[in-house]
């Protein structure tokens, strides 16, 4: 019995306790201090002017705002734009297509150069600019293919990114535009307050969150912007990695050719 009346008990401090800041703030809600000091309650029943909805929120701070509002949703649409874009080049089929990856094998098994550059030439991509970098240097030595597979692979890797850069620049615009509309908002409301128009607070928090909502459209357009370029990015880092292995194994048969040149030809004796 003495375990359950202590555990009644603390239920019950735990439960005041937890009500308590609850009546508080129900009491602070209904009354409010004027500006001698006296308390004053809050009239309740009169009902709460809302704003005029998304509306209201574009094109309620001028046309500065509608301009900049403006300027989010075309920031939003290229980001999208950007997205599928990328996403439709960054992918395996796209960069290292099968039918050159079977066609090259195919020549290079039976050692024939010429076939393997006519696949490259037939089958357009990243891979098949890697190869052909690599099958133009074939009779300079395996340390001559290997340098430029590497700055063909530097190339390719470039190209990407710049294709991708757009989404991260996309990203950017977004929270500085949200901030110059946020800015622009509260210049607004400072000039209402000189103005004299402290005594109408619903006025006033309209105006700040009409300023605050440009900020939550560019978080909007950036989060979403900047976990796609990453993605994306490390995405098509791995494939190029991905493609300069492919091709070294191609030309691994290479590596111990020698050369030789028209200087070091056999001479015959008479």
């Amino acid at each position: 019995m003495g375990k359950i009346r202590k555990t009644l008990m603390a239920a019950a401090i735990a439960a005041g306790t937890s009500m308590a800041p609850v009546a508080a703030l129900q009491t602070c809600a209904q009354e409010m201090t004027n500006a001698n000091g006296e308390v004053v309650s809050q009239d309740t029943s009169k009902p709460v002017k809302k704003g005029g909805g998304f509306f209201q929120i574009v094109f309620g701070s001028g046309i500065v705002g509608a301009l900049l509002w403006m300027a989010l949703f075309g920031d939003g649409v290229l980001a999208i734009y950007f997205c599928v874009d990328s996403y439709i080049l960054v992918k395996p089929e796209k960069l290292m297509p099968p039918k050159l990856i079977d066609d090259v094998q195919k020549a290079m098994a039976e050692g024939d150069i010429v076939a393997a550059m006519e696949a490259c030439q037939n089958t357009p991509s990243a891979m098949s600019n890697i190869l052909a970098a690599a099958f133009q240097h074939v009779e300079e030595g395996f340390d001559v293919i290997q340098e430029a597979v590497n700055a063909a692979s530097d190339l390719e890797q470039e190209k990407l990114m710049q294709r991708l850069t757009w989404i991260s620049v996309c990203s950017n615009l977004g929270p500085s535009l949200g901030l110059l509309g946020t800015v622009q908002g509260m210049i607004l409301t400072f000039d209402s307050l000189a103005a004299g128009g402290a005594g109408d607070a619903a006025a006033l928090a309209n105006s700040i969150g009409q300023a605050l909502w440009t900020t939550a459209g560019g978080l909007i357009v950036s989060i979403p912007s900047i976990t796609a370029f990453y993605s994306l990015r490390n995405n098509a880092n791995r494939l190029i990695l991905r493609m300069t292995a492919v091709t070294m194994e191609f030309l691994n048969g290479l590596r111990n050719v020698e050369v030789a040149t028209g200087e070091e030809a056999p001479v015959e004796e008479v």
